[in-house]
């Protein structure tokens, strides 16, 4: 594709986004409405107890709460916010919420006006991905999250480039303060690259912070951790330093440490 369909693209895309978000800026959103309408949800899906749902299967046995979500529960970006209603919901439900199949943007983009936009409500409230107070800050985490990941999927680079350094905060955190996460210290390429898979292949519409907890978790239990060491520290019993235990191997051209055995002589590790 020439450049200047790109161009033409990207700059129609952000004339529509900007032309729904002041569309649908304007409408109220009736929390206790919303309310009752997650209740009747739960309650409906006790009852008949389905393997897995989705907007369709709500709009054909509760249409009256799929009118109100269409008219009352919608993003900053005008569509509806099928994330916000799934996480209200139970989670034994959540689990079986399959959304649809979107259209893969295959045209990347950068576009910081939506990233501002998806910013805008809670600009003042950035300090939850270092330091949250309770769970109403993790919970606004959770939406900035989800809001910035799905711009991403769509294909915009810079909500990808801002959900990574906001997250990249958070992930210091746990490895500061969780023994299984601290391995990963170190490991800044690997952690991003899982943070990319993350972004790339989140559907499950509860919390992607407790997403990549886990995804971490699992994917460190093979890591060794790195080891600091001081090349003056003493060993063998202070007879030599470490550095003195470098060496470069004349097969290989490779610094090799070696390892006391026999006296004074060393076997490479």
């Amino acid at each position: 594709m020439k450049s200047s369909q790109v161009r033409r693209l990207q700059t129609r895309k952000v004339d529509k986004t900007r032309w729904v978000a002041e569309r649908w800026q304007v409408q109220s959103q009736d929390h206790s409405g919303f309310q009752r309408i997650v209740q009747t949800l739960n309650e409906l899906l006790s009852r008949e107890s389905p393997d897995t749902f989705n907007s369709s299967w709500i709009q054909r046995r509760a249409p009256r709460c799929y009118r109100f979500i269409w008219k009352n529960v919608r993003t900053v970006f005008g569509a509806v916010d099928w994330d916000r209603v799934t996480c209200a919901l139970e989670r034994k439900f959540q689990r079986r919420w399959v959304p649809g199949r979107r259209r893969r943007s295959y045209v990347q983009y950068r576009n910081h006006a939506e990233v501002k936009l998806a910013l805008k409500e809670h600009r003042a409230k950035l300090y939850v991905f270092l330091a949250p107070h309770d769970l109403a800050d993790r919970r606004i985490r959770d939406i900035i999250c989800v809001t910035l990941v799905r711009l991403a999927q769509y294909g915009n680079m810079s909500a990808k480039h801002e959900i990574m350094r906001l997250v990249g905060y958070t992930i210091d955190d746990w490895i500061d303060r969780h023994y299984f996460l601290s391995r990963w210290r170190g490991y800044d390429t690997e952690i991003r690259k899982h943070l990319e898979r993350c972004i790339r292949r989140y559907r499950y519409t509860g919390s992607f912070l407790h997403y990549v907890f886990r995804t971490l978790e699992c994917a460190g239990r093979g890591i060794k951790p790195l080891q600091a060491h001081s090349l003056d520290e003493p060993i063998f019993d202070g007879a030599l330093s470490r550095i003195e235990t470098i060496g470069q191997d004349p097969e290989t051209n490779t610094l090799t440490i070696y390892r006391r055995h026999k006296g004074l002589q060393f076997r490479p590790e």
